[in-house]
């Protein structure tokens, strides 16, 4: 019988602002935030602060505006997504080279599948590889299972290691708020509240019907078993698929009319469409997001009759959505995203269309 099997999480601590330190070495120590063009007169939000930024209440996906005015001494950058995908390769290289699973789930951060005695002293390891190889810090997470794990390094942050699983799972999350789960944000957890449902524990102890009753049968169960830190095991190192491909933009001035929106709706619907011929798979939904002003989002979504490689059928689906948006708002942010069908799958069973972030 082997070392038993554990799931690791890492993630690159601070990873964008990081990159741009070792970049530009005389940023170091100072509050860095990177975000749109780098001009906070713009309309762009963060993509990343440093930790020194944060310490002004800079957090990622704030107004970059906001975040000028909160951290005024600042270095404010533009996001450079060529130079962070090159570093994260390096550090999924790395992580490769240990001899283990990675599943890779972004530019920072991955899922290993180990087997060892020791995992903190192998946790231990992999920063060491990851900082050899890049001069990058990271923090690991050790658990029996992904959900577990994954909590676990942020327990671990900055440049640590903490272990999570079913034996200490209640006493270091029981009395913790449901918002401290992964997948939980503060919707679900005021939801659960208006249940009398305010910490893991009582997320844990709730009638498994009572959480199907508010979130239906699939979100419900799921919601029950993150109470207990139930997940799976099973890290994947299968190459990642693109469900779709999408194309969103901020107007740095508000579209007034439909005219101005319906243009807008085909430049991005047609990008969006070139980005899918690159995979040679046929779209089977189109989805719209608006941002109205001043800070309003809405998405609609349209299942195409079947699923195809026609652009003008994809972008015809897109300006019918648009034509459905409210005139006499103005916009200040459009994106259009395009599903694709899956390798192998057939026309797709309808799914919940996708919501929020494009």
């Amino acid at each position: 019988m082997g070392p038993p099997s554990w799931v690791l999480h890492v993630d690159l601590d601070q990873f964008i602002a990081a990159v741009e330190v070792l970049r530009r070495p005389e940023l170091a120590g100072l509050p860095v935030i990177v975000g749109g063009r780098g001009d906070p007169t713009e309309r762009a939000v963060v993509s990343t602060a440093s930790y020194e930024a944060r310490a002004f209440g800079v957090g990622s996906g704030m107004p970059l505006r906001l975040a000028a005015r909160k951290a005024p001494g600042a270095v404010i950058l533009p996001v450079d997504a060529p130079a962070y995908t090159e570093a994260s390769e390096q550090v999924m290289d790395a992580l490769r080279g240990l001899g283990v699973v990675v599943e890779v789930l972004g530019w920072d951060e991955a899922f290993l599948g180990v087997q060892a005695d020791d995992p903190e002293t192998f946790a231990r390891g992999v920063q060491a590889a990851v900082l050899e190889a890049t001069r990058l810090h990271c923090s690991v997470g050790i658990g029996d299972n992904k959900v577990r794990a994954k909590i676990a390094t942020g327990f671990g942050k900055p440049r640590g290691v903490f272990r999570l699983t079913r034996d200490n799972w209640f006493e270091v999350m029981g009395p913790r708020p449901t918002i401290d789960l992964w997948g939980v944000g503060s919707k679900v957890s005021k939801r659960l509240a208006a249940h009398d449902i305010s910490t893991v524990q009582q997320l844990a102890d709730a009638p498994e019907s009572q959480l199907v009753e508010e979130f239906g049968p699939r979100m419900g169960v799921w919601y029950s078993q993150l109470g207990r830190g139930l997940g799976s095991a099973v890290v994947d190192d299968s190459p990642w698929i693109a469900r779709g491909h999408s194309r969103e933009t901020t107007y740095q001035s508000n579209l007034t009319t439909p005219e101005q929106v319906e243009a807008a709706v085909r430049e991005l619907a047609s990008q969006a469409f070139d980005d899918t011929v690159r995979e040679g798979r046929p779209v089977f939904r189109v989805t719209l997001k608006v941002r109205y002003a001043p800070f309003f989002t809405q998405t609609k979504a349209r299942k195409l009759p079947g699923p195809t490689t026609e652009r003008d059928e994809v972008v015809s689906a897109a300006v019918d959505l648009a034509r459905r948006l409210d005139p006499e708002r103005e916009v200040r942010l459009l994106g259009v995203r395009a599903e694709m069908v899956m390798p192998d799958e057939g026309d797709p069973v309808e799914r919940t269309p996708i919501r929020g972030r494009l």
